[in-house]
Protein backbone atom coordinates (compact mmCIF):
# COMPACT_ATOMS: atom_id res chain seq x y z
CA UNK A 1 0.00 0.00 0.00
CA UNK A 2 3.00 2.16 0.84
CA UNK A 3 4.22 2.31 -2.86
CA UNK A 4 0.69 3.94 -4.25
CA UNK A 5 1.05 6.95 -1.45
CA UNK A 6 1.54 10.55 -2.99
CA UNK A 7 4.63 12.03 -2.70
CA UNK A 8 2.97 14.64 -0.59
CA UNK A 9 1.70 12.17 2.08
CA UNK A 10 5.54 10.20 2.41
CA UNK A 11 6.22 14.30 3.01
CA UNK A 12 4.46 14.77 5.74
CA UNK A 13 5.02 11.59 7.13
CA UNK A 14 8.97 12.43 6.94
CA UNK A 15 8.06 15.16 8.57
CA UNK A 16 5.97 13.97 11.55
CA UNK A 17 9.36 11.93 12.46
CA UNK A 18 11.25 15.02 13.07
CA UNK A 19 14.38 13.95 13.80
CA UNK A 20 17.34 14.26 11.09
CA UNK A 21 18.66 10.58 11.88
CA UNK A 22 15.14 8.78 11.11
CA UNK A 23 14.01 10.95 8.09
CA UNK A 24 17.39 10.13 6.52
CA UNK A 25 16.80 6.52 6.85
CA UNK A 26 13.25 6.37 6.27
CA UNK A 27 14.27 8.38 3.05
CA UNK A 28 16.79 5.92 1.62
CA UNK A 29 13.36 3.08 1.39
CA UNK A 30 13.24 3.73 -2.17
CA UNK A 31 13.34 6.60 -5.11
CA UNK A 32 10.11 8.09 -4.37
CA UNK A 33 10.73 8.51 0.01
CA UNK A 34 13.59 10.36 -1.80
CA UNK A 35 11.52 12.51 -4.02
CA UNK A 36 9.22 13.17 -1.07
CA UNK A 37 12.32 13.96 1.38
CA UNK A 38 14.30 16.13 -1.59
CA UNK A 39 10.98 18.35 -2.19
CA UNK A 40 8.23 17.75 0.39
CA UNK A 41 9.63 17.34 3.75
CA UNK A 42 8.79 20.58 6.14
CA UNK A 43 10.07 19.21 9.50
CA UNK A 44 13.64 18.39 10.69
CA UNK A 45 15.21 18.09 13.84
CA UNK A 46 18.80 17.84 14.77
CA UNK A 47 18.35 17.33 18.27
CA UNK A 48 20.81 15.36 21.00
CA UNK A 49 18.42 13.66 22.98
CA UNK A 50 17.28 12.26 19.92
CA UNK A 51 20.99 10.07 18.68
CA UNK A 52 23.71 9.20 21.15
CA UNK A 53 26.08 9.71 18.26
CA UNK A 54 25.21 13.26 18.32
CA UNK A 55 27.22 13.87 21.80
CA UNK A 56 30.33 11.62 20.10
CA UNK A 57 30.55 13.77 16.80
CA UNK A 58 33.15 16.70 16.28
CA UNK A 59 32.36 19.79 15.62
CA UNK A 60 32.97 19.92 12.01
CA UNK A 61 31.53 16.24 11.52
CA UNK A 62 28.48 17.63 12.68
CA UNK A 63 28.37 21.07 10.63
CA UNK A 64 29.11 19.15 7.35
CA UNK A 65 26.10 16.07 8.48
CA UNK A 66 23.69 19.25 9.01
CA UNK A 67 25.00 21.04 5.98
CA UNK A 68 24.24 17.88 3.19
CA UNK A 69 21.07 16.90 5.15
CA UNK A 70 19.57 20.55 4.89
CA UNK A 71 21.13 21.38 1.70
CA UNK A 72 19.19 18.10 0.16
CA UNK A 73 15.82 19.72 1.49
CA UNK A 74 13.61 22.33 -0.42
CA UNK A 75 10.82 24.43 0.96
CA UNK A 76 11.89 23.45 4.82
CA UNK A 77 9.46 25.01 6.91
CA UNK A 78 10.18 24.18 10.47
CA UNK A 79 14.41 23.43 11.48
CA UNK A 80 15.13 22.59 15.22
CA UNK A 81 18.96 22.77 15.91
CA UNK A 82 19.27 21.83 19.83
CA UNK A 83 22.43 20.32 20.18
CA UNK A 84 23.37 20.70 24.36
CA UNK A 85 26.89 19.17 23.61
CA UNK A 86 28.29 21.69 21.07
CA UNK A 87 29.85 24.45 22.63
CA UNK A 88 30.02 26.36 19.43
CA UNK A 89 29.57 26.22 15.16
CA UNK A 90 31.33 28.15 13.05
CA UNK A 91 29.87 31.41 11.43
CA UNK A 92 30.05 30.11 7.74
CA UNK A 93 27.79 27.09 7.97
CA UNK A 94 25.53 28.33 10.45
CA UNK A 95 24.87 31.12 7.61
CA UNK A 96 24.53 29.05 5.07
CA UNK A 97 22.08 27.13 6.79
CA UNK A 98 20.08 30.42 7.40
CA UNK A 99 20.87 31.89 3.75
CA UNK A 100 19.20 28.46 2.15
CA UNK A 101 16.28 27.92 4.15
CA UNK A 102 15.12 31.85 4.78
CA UNK A 103 12.73 32.16 2.26
CA UNK A 104 9.99 29.21 3.36
CA UNK A 105 11.30 28.57 6.88
CA UNK A 106 7.94 29.47 9.42
CA UNK A 107 9.72 27.68 12.44
CA UNK A 108 13.24 28.19 13.56
CA UNK A 109 14.74 26.75 16.95
CA UNK A 110 18.51 27.50 17.82
CA UNK A 111 20.88 27.16 20.62
CA UNK A 112 24.24 27.05 19.59
CA UNK A 113 26.70 29.48 19.75
CA UNK A 114 28.68 30.89 16.46
CA UNK A 115 32.40 31.67 16.20
CA UNK A 116 32.06 34.77 15.62
CA UNK A 117 28.99 35.65 16.36
CA UNK A 118 26.39 36.43 13.90
CA UNK A 119 23.32 38.78 13.55
CA UNK A 120 20.22 35.62 13.33
CA UNK A 121 18.04 39.06 13.41
CA UNK A 122 19.79 39.88 10.60
CA UNK A 123 19.44 36.50 7.93
CA UNK A 124 15.62 36.08 9.55
CA UNK A 125 14.27 39.26 9.00
CA UNK A 126 11.61 40.71 6.65
CA UNK A 127 10.69 37.02 6.24
CA UNK A 128 7.77 34.29 6.65
CA UNK A 129 9.40 33.17 10.26
CA UNK A 130 6.26 32.64 12.43
CA UNK A 131 8.67 30.90 15.50
CA UNK A 132 11.64 31.90 16.45
CA UNK A 133 13.34 30.31 19.86
CA UNK A 134 16.88 31.11 20.42
CA UNK A 135 19.23 30.04 23.26
CA UNK A 136 23.07 30.66 23.69
CA UNK A 137 23.25 33.60 21.59
CA UNK A 138 24.63 37.43 21.67
CA UNK A 139 22.16 39.93 20.07
CA UNK A 140 23.23 42.87 19.27
CA UNK A 141 22.58 46.35 17.25
CA UNK A 142 18.71 45.88 16.33
CA UNK A 143 17.21 48.07 14.14
CA UNK A 144 13.85 47.68 13.92
CA UNK A 145 13.51 49.43 10.53
CA UNK A 146 15.54 47.25 8.86
CA UNK A 147 14.94 43.58 10.83
CA UNK A 148 11.12 43.81 10.79
CA UNK A 149 9.37 40.05 11.44
CA UNK A 150 6.03 40.85 9.80
CA UNK A 151 5.09 37.17 10.91
CA UNK A 152 6.21 36.34 14.17
CA UNK A 153 3.84 35.14 16.57
CA UNK A 154 6.12 33.42 19.27
CA UNK A 155 9.54 34.62 20.59
CA UNK A 156 11.46 32.81 23.10
CA UNK A 157 15.20 33.71 24.18
CA UNK A 158 17.03 31.66 26.69
CA UNK A 159 20.35 32.73 27.93
CA UNK A 160 20.64 35.37 25.32
CA UNK A 161 22.60 38.51 25.70
CA UNK A 162 21.25 41.01 24.88
CA UNK A 163 20.38 44.84 26.23
CA UNK A 164 17.65 46.36 27.24
CA UNK A 165 17.53 49.24 24.35
CA UNK A 166 18.07 45.89 21.84
CA UNK A 167 15.07 43.61 23.64
CA UNK A 168 12.67 46.68 23.57
CA UNK A 169 13.31 47.36 19.88
CA UNK A 170 13.50 44.08 18.76
CA UNK A 171 9.73 43.55 20.23
CA UNK A 172 9.02 47.04 18.19
CA UNK A 173 10.00 45.37 15.14
CA UNK A 174 7.63 42.02 15.44
CA UNK A 175 4.30 43.74 15.08
CA UNK A 176 2.32 40.16 15.32
CA UNK A 177 3.85 38.86 18.04
CA UNK A 178 1.83 37.03 20.70
CA UNK A 179 4.00 34.89 22.65
CA UNK A 180 6.90 36.25 24.90
CA UNK A 181 9.24 33.70 26.30
CA UNK A 182 12.16 35.51 28.27
CA UNK A 183 14.33 33.29 30.12
CA UNK A 184 17.70 33.33 32.38
CA UNK A 185 18.70 36.63 30.06
CA UNK A 186 21.94 38.25 30.26
CA UNK A 187 20.49 42.02 30.16
CA UNK A 188 23.19 44.38 28.96
CA UNK A 189 22.32 47.97 30.63
CA UNK A 190 24.04 51.49 29.69
CA UNK A 191 23.26 52.62 32.80
CA UNK A 192 23.47 52.58 36.27
CA UNK A 193 19.69 52.08 36.90
CA UNK A 194 18.64 48.71 35.54
CA UNK A 195 14.95 49.29 33.75
CA UNK A 196 14.08 47.43 31.26
CA UNK A 197 10.54 49.01 29.17
CA UNK A 198 8.79 47.00 26.63
CA UNK A 199 6.16 47.70 24.30
CA UNK A 200 3.50 45.78 22.21
CA UNK A 201 -0.07 45.95 21.13
CA UNK A 202 -0.51 42.67 19.80
CA UNK A 203 1.51 40.88 22.96
CA UNK A 204 -1.38 38.10 24.65
CA UNK A 205 0.92 35.68 26.55
CA UNK A 206 4.80 36.67 28.40
CA UNK A 207 6.59 34.33 30.59
CA UNK A 208 9.69 35.59 32.62
CA UNK A 209 12.16 33.17 34.39
CA UNK A 210 15.38 33.55 36.09
CA UNK A 211 15.52 37.80 35.73
CA UNK A 212 17.25 40.24 38.05
CA UNK A 213 16.24 43.97 37.52
CA UNK A 214 15.82 47.09 39.59
CA UNK A 215 12.26 48.24 37.23
CA UNK A 216 10.77 46.53 34.43
CA UNK A 217 7.98 48.18 32.53
CA UNK A 218 5.71 46.68 30.84
CA UNK A 219 3.02 48.34 27.77
CA UNK A 220 0.38 45.41 26.16
CA UNK A 221 -2.89 46.27 25.52
CA UNK A 222 -3.83 43.14 24.92
CA UNK A 223 -1.91 40.63 27.27
CA UNK A 224 -4.24 38.08 28.48
CA UNK A 225 -1.68 35.70 30.37
CA UNK A 226 1.51 37.01 32.83
CA UNK A 227 4.09 34.68 34.47
CA UNK A 228 6.89 35.65 36.42
CA UNK A 229 8.93 32.66 38.15
CA UNK A 230 12.27 32.82 40.33
CA UNK A 231 13.16 36.67 39.30
CA UNK A 232 14.46 39.48 41.66
CA UNK A 233 12.91 42.72 40.68
CA UNK A 234 12.17 45.94 42.85
CA UNK A 235 9.62 47.40 40.57
CA UNK A 236 6.75 45.68 38.09
CA UNK A 237 4.16 47.63 36.54
CA UNK A 238 1.97 46.66 33.70
CA UNK A 239 0.02 48.40 31.64
CA UNK A 240 -2.69 47.37 29.81
CA UNK A 241 -6.53 47.80 28.94
CA UNK A 242 -7.71 44.95 30.99
CA UNK A 243 -7.37 42.21 29.55
CA UNK A 244 -5.46 39.94 31.80
CA UNK A 245 -7.45 36.81 32.12
CA UNK A 246 -4.05 34.73 34.57
CA UNK A 247 -1.78 35.94 36.66
CA UNK A 248 0.97 33.65 38.05
CA UNK A 249 3.90 34.54 40.27
CA UNK A 250 5.96 32.16 41.52
CA UNK A 251 9.21 32.35 44.32
CA UNK A 252 9.51 35.97 42.94
CA UNK A 253 11.05 38.52 45.10
CA UNK A 254 9.33 41.92 44.27
CA UNK A 255 9.05 45.24 46.40
CA UNK A 256 6.31 46.77 43.65
CA UNK A 257 4.20 45.01 41.51
CA UNK A 258 1.17 46.80 40.06
CA UNK A 259 -1.01 45.68 37.23
CA UNK A 260 -2.86 48.85 37.24
CA UNK A 261 -6.40 48.61 35.65
CA UNK A 262 -5.72 45.17 34.42
CA UNK A 263 -7.60 42.83 37.30
CA UNK A 264 -11.28 43.16 35.62
CA UNK A 265 -11.45 40.28 33.53
CA UNK A 266 -9.04 38.07 35.94
CA UNK A 267 -10.08 34.32 35.83
CA UNK A 268 -7.06 32.52 37.24
CA UNK A 269 -4.41 34.14 40.02
CA UNK A 270 -1.88 31.76 41.17
CA UNK A 271 0.54 32.68 43.42
CA UNK A 272 3.05 30.49 45.45
CA UNK A 273 6.56 31.25 47.50
CA UNK A 274 5.86 34.67 47.37
CA UNK A 275 6.11 37.60 50.25
CA UNK A 276 2.49 39.75 50.14
CA UNK A 277 1.39 41.79 52.18
CA UNK A 278 -2.50 40.40 51.95
CA UNK A 279 -4.36 43.81 52.09
CA UNK A 280 -3.00 45.69 48.90
CA UNK A 281 -2.19 42.10 47.47
CA UNK A 282 -6.11 41.87 47.84
CA UNK A 283 -6.77 45.04 46.84
CA UNK A 284 -4.88 44.70 43.43
CA UNK A 285 -7.44 42.06 42.43
CA UNK A 286 -9.93 43.09 44.64
CA UNK A 287 -12.13 43.81 41.03
CA UNK A 288 -11.44 40.53 39.79
CA UNK A 289 -15.54 38.80 39.99
CA UNK A 290 -15.10 36.68 37.25
CA UNK A 291 -12.00 35.00 39.26
CA UNK A 292 -12.70 31.06 39.29
CA UNK A 293 -9.59 29.60 40.22
CA UNK A 294 -7.43 30.97 43.01
CA UNK A 295 -4.09 29.50 44.59
CA UNK A 296 -2.15 30.81 47.06
CA UNK A 297 0.91 28.18 48.04
CA UNK A 298 3.75 28.89 50.15
CA UNK A 299 2.79 32.01 50.81
CA UNK A 300 4.49 34.77 53.26
CA UNK A 301 2.98 37.60 54.67
CA UNK A 302 4.44 40.64 55.34
CA UNK A 303 2.88 41.25 58.16
CA UNK A 304 2.75 38.64 61.28
CA UNK A 305 -1.03 39.57 62.32
CA UNK A 306 -2.21 39.04 58.14
CA UNK A 307 -4.48 36.61 57.91
CA UNK A 308 -6.27 35.94 54.57
CA UNK A 309 -9.90 36.99 54.76
CA UNK A 310 -11.78 34.12 53.52
CA UNK A 311 -14.68 35.96 53.71
CA UNK A 312 -13.76 39.01 51.67
CA UNK A 313 -13.18 36.39 49.30
CA UNK A 314 -16.37 34.98 48.70
CA UNK A 315 -17.81 38.36 48.68
CA UNK A 316 -15.14 39.77 45.89
CA UNK A 317 -15.18 36.22 43.73
CA UNK A 318 -18.53 35.04 43.86
CA UNK A 319 -17.34 32.58 40.69
CA UNK A 320 -15.10 30.94 42.51
CA UNK A 321 -14.86 27.24 41.49
CA UNK A 322 -11.13 26.63 42.79
CA UNK A 323 -9.45 27.29 46.09
CA UNK A 324 -5.55 26.50 47.24
CA UNK A 325 -4.73 27.44 50.11
CA UNK A 326 -0.71 26.93 51.68
CA UNK A 327 0.29 29.22 54.12
CA UNK A 328 1.35 28.83 57.66
CA UNK A 329 -1.84 29.02 60.21
CA UNK A 330 -2.15 31.13 63.39
CA UNK A 331 -4.46 31.19 65.75
CA UNK A 332 -5.79 34.62 63.58
CA UNK A 333 -6.63 32.48 61.11
CA UNK A 334 -9.39 31.19 62.77
CA UNK A 335 -10.53 34.24 64.95
CA UNK A 336 -10.79 36.12 62.01
CA UNK A 337 -10.17 34.50 58.93
CA UNK A 338 -13.30 31.80 59.39
CA UNK A 339 -15.49 34.08 61.90
CA UNK A 340 -18.54 34.91 59.85
CA UNK A 341 -21.23 32.35 58.24
CA UNK A 342 -20.19 33.34 54.79
CA UNK A 343 -20.71 30.46 51.93
CA UNK A 344 -18.40 29.32 49.19
CA UNK A 345 -21.15 28.70 46.66
CA UNK A 346 -19.52 27.62 43.94
CA UNK A 347 -16.10 26.35 45.17
CA UNK A 348 -15.91 22.42 43.56
CA UNK A 349 -12.28 21.59 43.98
CA UNK A 350 -10.31 22.67 47.64
CA UNK A 351 -6.67 22.22 48.24
CA UNK A 352 -5.28 22.59 51.72
CA UNK A 353 -1.88 22.40 52.36
CA UNK A 354 0.33 23.00 55.67
CA UNK A 355 4.26 23.09 56.11
CA UNK A 356 4.25 22.17 59.97
CA UNK A 357 1.47 19.74 61.29
CA UNK A 358 -0.61 20.98 63.86
CA UNK A 359 -4.11 20.49 65.21
CA UNK A 360 -4.53 23.97 64.02
CA UNK A 361 -4.77 23.06 60.81
CA UNK A 362 -7.10 20.11 61.35
CA UNK A 363 -9.98 22.58 62.65
CA UNK A 364 -8.85 25.17 59.61
CA UNK A 365 -9.65 22.11 57.27
CA UNK A 366 -13.59 21.71 59.00
CA UNK A 367 -14.14 25.34 59.12
CA UNK A 368 -13.53 25.53 55.28
CA UNK A 369 -15.29 22.65 54.22
CA UNK A 370 -18.71 23.77 56.48
CA UNK A 371 -18.43 26.70 54.14
CA UNK A 372 -17.71 24.88 50.90
CA UNK A 373 -21.98 23.65 50.65
CA UNK A 374 -21.12 22.42 46.47
CA UNK A 375 -17.55 20.86 47.22
CA UNK A 376 -16.90 17.50 44.96
CA UNK A 377 -12.99 17.38 45.79
CA UNK A 378 -10.99 17.76 48.73
CA UNK A 379 -7.30 17.36 48.03
CA UNK A 380 -4.98 17.22 51.60
CA UNK A 381 -1.10 18.33 50.82
CA UNK A 382 1.48 17.92 53.57
CA UNK A 383 4.96 17.77 54.21
CA UNK A 384 6.39 14.56 56.33
CA UNK A 385 10.05 14.99 57.70
CA UNK A 386 12.26 12.15 57.28
CA UNK A 387 13.00 12.33 61.31
CA UNK A 388 9.60 12.74 63.35
CA UNK A 389 9.56 12.79 66.52
CA UNK A 390 6.62 10.58 69.13
CA UNK A 391 5.04 14.20 69.01
CA UNK A 392 4.99 14.49 65.25
CA UNK A 393 3.44 10.66 64.84
CA UNK A 394 1.17 11.58 67.36
CA UNK A 395 -0.05 14.66 65.63
CA UNK A 396 -0.41 13.07 62.51
CA UNK A 397 -2.31 10.01 63.51
CA UNK A 398 -4.71 12.44 65.13
CA UNK A 399 -5.23 14.64 62.14
CA UNK A 400 -6.05 11.66 59.94
CA UNK A 401 -8.29 10.36 62.41
CA UNK A 402 -10.01 13.65 62.69
CA UNK A 403 -10.11 13.73 58.54
CA UNK A 404 -11.45 10.10 58.75
CA UNK A 405 -14.55 11.34 61.61
CA UNK A 406 -15.00 14.85 59.08
CA UNK A 407 -15.56 12.75 55.94
CA UNK A 408 -18.34 10.37 57.10
CA UNK A 409 -20.18 13.94 57.37
CA UNK A 410 -19.03 14.97 54.06
CA UNK A 411 -19.36 11.52 52.32
CA UNK A 412 -20.46 13.07 48.85
CA UNK A 413 -16.82 14.82 48.49
CA UNK A 414 -13.73 13.03 46.87
CA UNK A 415 -10.52 13.04 49.39
CA UNK A 416 -7.17 12.54 48.22
CA UNK A 417 -3.77 13.27 49.70
CA UNK A 418 -0.45 14.62 48.73
CA UNK A 419 2.64 13.76 50.76
CA UNK A 420 6.08 14.71 50.45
Amino acid sequence: MMEYLPVEVIGNILSRLGAARDVVIASSTCRKWREAWRNHLHTLTFNSNDWPVYHELTRSRLEIIITQTIFQTNGLQCLSIILDDVDEFSAAPVIAWLMYTRETLRQLHYNVRTTPNINILEKCGRQRLEVLALAHNTITGVEPSYQKFPCLRSLSLSYVSISALDLSLFLTACTKVEVLNLVSLDIVMSDPQATMELSSNSLKDIYVEAISLDKIILEADSLEKLHLKDCTLEVFELVSKGKLRLLKIDDVSVIHLDIGESAENLEIVDVSNFTIMWSKFHHMIAKSSKLRRLRLWGVVFDDDDEVVDIETISACFPQLSHLSLSYELKETALQYGLQDSFRLENVVVLELGWTVISDLFSHWVAGLLERCPNLRKLVIYGVVSETKTHEECHTLANFTSFIVRLMRKYADVDVQFEYE
